[in-house]
């Protein structure tokens, strides 16, 4: 199979259908009201009618409650659940086996160090990802258009499919491929033309972009 792309960050009908146009594999839906990114429970439940099953639908959270994860997961009835926060690899597996979904865990990378916990979380989640850990202590745990220095990707060795996320869009994520041969892809702000305001064309050229990439050299992944 090709590589994933995944459009995160989905706030309107109008960029949703953009992303399952130019037939992005995973759209992600951001509960955490800190986020620009944001989604109401009434806007999920629209936004999974629409999406239907074009697309493997990912609910993102940040350190959420059990509660929380089940109102969303009524909400937007996802094929993944993404944590982008603190979640430690007992609580990985925790809401896995309570709520019987596969799970992608988001690590914040900047140093080597931060790889330390790749064998714990690899060993409780189905999916890892890669994401540029934030330069302001207060700032968003993803979206913030960082990158990471992607030669840190060399040291990893994981069981379980990753993707690469962090300041990715369509001028460079060929070379972000190349690099690091990330089985998949994650952009937010790389195809915004502000904060939660997806552009259609830079969807279009981010996705074409990921396409042309894989056709060089493509990658075994699985879909949710």
């Amino acid at each position: 199979m090709s590589v994933l792309v995944k459009i995160c960050g989905l706030t309107t009908e109008a960029g949703l259908d953009a992303a399952l146009a130019c037939g992005a594999d995973m759209v992600g839906f951001v509960f955490f009201d800190k986020s620009p990114r944001h989604v109401s429970l009434e806007l999920a439940a629209t936004l999974n009618r629409r999406t239907a099953k074009r697309a493997c639908k990912v609910l993102l959270t940040v350190d959420a409650g059990d509660a929380t994860l089940a109102a969303a997961i009524a909400a937007l009835d996802p094929g993944l659940l993404q944590l982008h926060g603190s979640e430690t690899p007992e609580r990985v597996a925790s809401i896995r086996a309570r709520f019987g979904l596969p799970v992608m865990k988001a690590m914040a990378i900047w140093r080597a160090e931060d790889l330390s916990d790749v064998p714990r979380f690899d060993a409780v989640a189905d999916y890892l990802l890669f994401d540029a850990k934030p330069l302001r202590p207060m700032g968003q745990p993803g979206g913030n258009g960082e990158i990471f220095d992607w030669s840190l990707l060399e040291l990893i060795e994981t069981k379980k499919p990753w993707l690469l996320a962090g300041g990715l869009n369509a001028a460079n994520v060929a070379d972000a491929l190349a690099q690091t041969h990330a089985q998949g892809v994650d952009v937010s702000s790389g195809v915004e033309s502000a904060p939660g305001e997806k552009d259609r064309r830079k969807i279009a050229a981010f996705v074409s972009a990921v396409r042309r990439a894989d056709a060089m050299f493509g990658r075994a992944t699985q879909s949710c």
